[in-house]
């Protein structure tokens, strides 16, 4: 019952070919031409000056702080919601159970 059941070849059926012989090629190497000598990048190096940098520093701070900012009022908000539920089904248990009482 647990032992598997291997699945045996089925035999072909129909025109069977014989496979194909592939017989070798001749390769030939071609020399390369010498590349030219590599030009100087024509795209302008990033310097930094103490103002950029300083630039720099306080846009990453303004993010860091917007970014933390958002995600404060959204825990805040998350926060909130749970406390009015649970405030909501505190009332509403207290209903049903004087309702009960009477």
């Amino acid at each position: 019952m647990l032992r598997p059941k291997i699945p045996t070849m089925p035999s072909p059926t129909g025109l069977i070919t014989p496979p194909t012989v592939v017989e070798p090629t001749t390769v030939v190497q071609h020399h390369p031409t010498p590349a030219a000598a590599p030009t100087a990048s024509t795209r302008p190096t990033i310097q930094l000056t103490p103002g950029t940098a300083l630039a720099l520093v306080g846009a990453g701070t303004a993010v860091v702080l917007v970014v933390g900012a958002v995600l404060v009022s959204m825990l805040l908000a998350v926060a909130v919601t749970g406390a009015s539920v649970a405030v909501c089904a505190v009332v509403i248990r207290s209903l049903i159970s004087s309702q009960h009482r009477r």
